[in-house]
């Protein structure tokens, strides 16, 4: 068994490998319909909490990704944190999600 098939990957590693694999999918494409396709599929299949971890990782650094997931995150919509939705619904924020949104 190799080193890589001994490596266990982590969440991070592979929504980083889910964006870029799609990413690798539409560069057949023309850039500006590579980029779309990216956001809109992103946007159509990735739930909130997914999407906000890629933004996290998106704001961390963009190295590992391809360019064409770091173009098309202009058009990913980014979730709302659990503290913003608390507070659009009228609800005072609790602690722990005032934290969470923080971090």
């Amino acid at each position: 068994m190799s080193h890589d098939e001994e490596h266990i990957m982590s969440t991070s590693e592979k929504l980083v490998r889910m964006a870029n694999q799609i990413a690798d999918f539409f560069h057949s494409k023309p850039r500006e319909e590579g980029v779309a396709g990216v956001a809109e599929h992103i946007n159509k299949f990735w739930e909130p909490r997914m999407r906000r971890q890629l933004f996290d990782l998106l704001d961390g650094g963009t190295e590992n990704f391809n360019e064409l997931v770091v173009a098309a995150s202009a058009k990913i919509r980014r979730p709302i944190t659990p503290a913003e939705a608390d507070l659009r619904l009228g609800l005072e924020a609790s602690p722990a999600d005032v934290a969470a949104s923080q971090k």
